[in-house]
């Protein structure tokens, strides 16, 4: 079964109202008196729907397994358009003196995971069960997959920002598992755009070139792209004999999201737009459009 975040809609507000993981038997729950779990998912469904004495009794055993490392997306900003789906890889490594026999890993948005309605967004993996590659005879790193799509996962702009990263691991005799809610963060963003236009061209030395462009980012809720205003954008030249780029001056982007300024023509080279992101919106730069100076 697909592993979902379920998302539904009470009193006009969109809350989380479940996350649906796959048990090892259908109808069954973790009871006080049963202490080897069967998958790292039905942890962290047990651990999310708030039964404490089952939670407990499902690492009690032996000693916990110790995760030392989850790095979501090779470490880097999980970039989402208007409308393309991205696939993101996440690694868990722990360790336990039996092994590592299985992993979980979910993002999530919001407060607190165990109050469904403080969660505004969730993803979780692919994958029912992770696939686990030995490091050595207590070491692991499991690996899942989640697929992100902004037309149905990413339905309001306050989304991008800082997600936190819920891992999950069962050891390998299956006695004893450990849990992180919080174990780390992700940053999802709001994909960007950025155009440049210099002219006129060619130019004659000591005449005025303008540069125009447009800064803009997608939009989760009406899945356009919309001018980013007021944010700072650097203009650029770099000669025709050079290879580096030197910033000339900093613009603002006006309350479309376009840029405009004047420079004087001076000798050939490239001109271009760099704009260094936000926490919601990643750094990008145009390519240079080369200006003739006659």
């Amino acid at each position: 079964m697909r592993i979902r975040a379920t998302v539904a809609v009470a009193s006009g507000a969109l809350a989380l109202s479940a996350l649906t993981v796959p048990a090892a038997h259908a109808g069954d729950h973790f009871a006080a008196n049963q202490h080897k779990p069967t998958s790292a998912a039905e942890i962290f469904r047990t651990a999310v729907q708030g039964t404490p004495k089952a939670a407990a009794a499902a690492r009690a055993a032996t000693a916990e397994p110790v995760i030392s490392k989850v790095v979501v997306n090779g470490g880097k900003d999980i970039v989402l358009g208007t409308t393309a789906s991205k696939t993101v890889s996440a690694s868990i490594t722990a360790s336990h003196p039996s092994g590592i026999s299985d992993a979980f890993a979910a993002l999530w948005h919001g407060k607190d995971l165990s109050s469904p309605d403080t969660v505004d967004g969730a993803f979780v993996p692919n994958e029912d069960v992770a696939k686990c590659t030995k490091v050595n005879a207590t070491t692991s790193t499991c690996k899942l997959t989640f697929t992100i799509d902004p037309r149905y996962d990413l339905y309001k702009n306050s989304l991008a920002g800082t997600w936190k990263v819920a891992a999950v691991v069962l050891s390998g005799d299956e006695t004893s598992a450990a849990e992180n809610q919080s174990y780390s963060t992700a940053r999802v963003q709001r994909l960007s755009k950025l155009t440049v236009d210099a002219a006129p061209e060619p130019v004659k030395k000591g005449k005025t070139i303008t540069v125009t462009g447009k800064l803009s980012r997608a939009n989760w809720e009406d899945h356009k792209y919309h001018g980013y205003t007021g944010q700072p954008v650097k203009l650029q030249f770099r000669k025709k004999t050079s290879s580096t780029y030197t910033t000339i001056k900093t613009i603002k982007t006006n309350s479309t999201g376009n840029l405009k300024t004047t420079v004087k023509a001076s000798v050939d080279g490239y001109w271009r737009y760099s704009f260094a992101g936000t926490s919601t919106t990643p750094a990008i730069t145009t390519a240079g459009d080369f200006v003739d100076v006659k």
